[in-house]
């Protein structure tokens, strides 16, 4: 079976983006430092690099690796909406949860305007890779009921408000260390698997 997989960028206090959906104070270390970790990142998990960057980050014709879905909140879909790219992930199935945005919104992406359970449930079912839960905060704790795995990109720094990695009702749901990596620019990448 597919698994859904919450994998994204953390700040040190729990915020996956800032008040106003920021997400450009990540730190990423000197130019070296920055290049050997997204060297890393784009060998394992290629299909998470937006398709209108794919060319410049030497990835325009990588395969899908992990992933041939995605599921976003209209948080985290906006950002490519207000820069003018309809389809952020054209290389990938693209699923927007938003009771707001117009549903022809792009013949490539499907609106999904309720029950994300329900299209998680369905979407397990169907052959393929694993799905890409890519954010935000309110659709992670709304589907925490159906996340198999987190990979968790720390970075050092505090955001002090923002966008929490999960918002939601008081769930304790206990995760296991799979495997931790740490980058000279204090970056760590942790999968974690449910219990």
């Amino acid at each position: 079976m597919r698994k859904l997989v919450y994998y994204v960028a953390v700040s040190i206090d729990g915020y996956i983006a800032g008040p106003g959906g920021e997400f450009d104070f990540y730190p990423q270390g000197d130019e070296e430092q920055a290049t050997a970790y997204a060297s890393w990142v784009n060998a394992r998990y290629p299909e998470t690099v937006p398709t209108f960057v794919r060319a410049g980050a030497g990835l325009t014709d990588a395969p899908n690796l992990r992933f041939d879905t995605v599921l976003m909140g209209l948080g985290a879909y906006r950002p490519g909406l207000d820069a003018g790219f309809t389809s952020p992930y054209a290389h990938l199935r693209q699923y927007v949860v938003s009771s707001t945005l117009a549903p022809d919104t792009d013949p490539a992406v499907t609106v999904v305007a309720k029950d994300p359970l329900a299209l998680v449930r369905d979407l397990k079912q169907e052959e393929g890779q694993d799905i890409w839960l890519c954010g935000g905060g309110l659709l992670a704790g709304a589907l925490l009921p159906e996340i198999d795995e987190l990979i968790i990109k720390s970075y050092p720094v505090v955001a002090g408000s923002g966008i929490p990695a999960f918002s939601g009702e008081f769930d304790p749901t206990l995760f296991d260390v799979a495997d931790r990596n740490s980058f000279d620019n204090d970056v760590t990448v942790t999968r974690f698997t449910r219990r």
